[in-house]
């Protein structure tokens, strides 16, 4: 691990040294910073132009019902007030997938009533 020292730095003005504090970084270093997470956050996830809209909603409420599912059995293990948010964000997953599953219905109401429907096993 490099190991951090400070340097005295005359400053011209007072004639007196001034301690730099390495918490702060230099306003350049901080440009740079930025721009690489704002390159990172864009390229990381990314959906193919060309797939439609009733996959990307059915794929939406899948990743929403699999939330739903892992929240209530994470707030299952908790107590108290921490049970009670893990149960909000449960809900909320839940309210946003019903939502989700409306608007694929609103696209297709015949085809999304089929798909809704369990297969039938004799």
């Amino acid at each position: 691990m490099k190991k951090i020292t400070l340097h005295l730095v005359e400053n011209p003005a007072t004639s007196e040294p001034e301690t730099l504090d390495p918490t702060q970084r230099p306003e350049t270093t901080e440009r740079a910073v930025s721009a690489r997470r704002r390159n990172l956050t864009r390229n990381i996830y990314s959906v193919r132009p060309d797939v439609d809209t009733p996959t990307l909603l059915a794929h939406a409420s899948e990743t929403l019902a699999s939330l739903s599912v892992m929240t209530a059995d994470f707030a299952n293990q908790l107590e108290g007030s921490q049970r009670d948010v893990a149960l909000a964000l449960q809900r909320l997953a839940m309210v946003a997938e019903l939502l989700v599953n409306r608007a694929r219905e609103n696209l297709d109401p015949i085809g999304s009533a089929i798909a809704a429907k369990p297969p039938i096993c004799h």
